[in-house]
């Protein structure tokens, strides 16, 4: 897990903007979503290859989090990555043959296919019965056409959207920046977010 701080100069500022540290005193848990990004083999697993070796420290937190908001009335949404096909097709062939080094490509295109191994969440989390699982295909999961979570959302009548998972830096921020631009209230819960770096999972925060 990371092991950081925010600057008190950035603190500083945002009191000095807004008059207050947090932005919510407090949320209503039944209009309120846990969405848990990525937290599947292909990031989880050692020697997989988009591996984050720190999303396996995040798991316990996570896990105690759902513990703690499913007999609120809070909804947990398990969100997985799948960007290629089961016949080894992709809508999105720019990012792996741009973003994805020669040598570990065809593993990557192995491990995002949505009946891959790859695709499966990780062993050591606690998913129950009443939880949604949802797949997506970019980064942001309220990128038009990424996945059914805005849907879903909106049906169950969700105002507030708890973001974890990883990488923090990618699509666990780019979700968030989203769902707050969408005007759901969010929150980055970053004791569950996990990044390849400290700078990179600071930067974010």
């Amino acid at each position: 897990m990371h092991n950081v701080e925010i600057g008190t100069d950035i603190i500083e500022r945002v009191l000095a903007r807004r008059g207050r540290l947090h932005l919510f005193d407090s949320l209503d848990p039944k209009k309120t979503a846990l969405v848990v990004i990525d937290m599947q083999n292909l990031f989880c697993k050692p020697g997989a290859p988009a591996e984050v070796p720190a999303s396996r420290d995040i798991v316990g937190n996570i896990n105690q989090l759902c513990r703690e908001l499913r007999p609120m009335g809070a909804h947990i949404i398990w969100i997985y990555s799948a960007t290629v096909t089961s016949n080894g097709k992709s809508d999105w062939d720019k990012f792996i043959n741009i973003f994805v080094a020669a040598e570990v490509r065809e593993r990557t295109r192995e491990a995002m296919r949505p009946d891959g191994d790859g695709a499966k969440l990780w062993q050591d989390l606690e998913v129950e019965d009443g939880d949604l699982t949802i797949v997506k295909n970019r980064y942001s999961c309220f990128t038009p056409g990424s996945s059914q979570l805005e849907r879903v959302l909106r049906g169950l009548g969700v105002e507030n959207v708890l973001i974890a998972g990883t990488k923090t830096n990618i699509c666990c921020e780019t979700t968030a920046r989203d769902a707050m631009m969408l005007d759901y209230n969010v929150v980055m819960v970053d004791d569950c977010c996990a990044a390849l770096s400290d700078r990179e999972h600071l930067a974010t925060l």
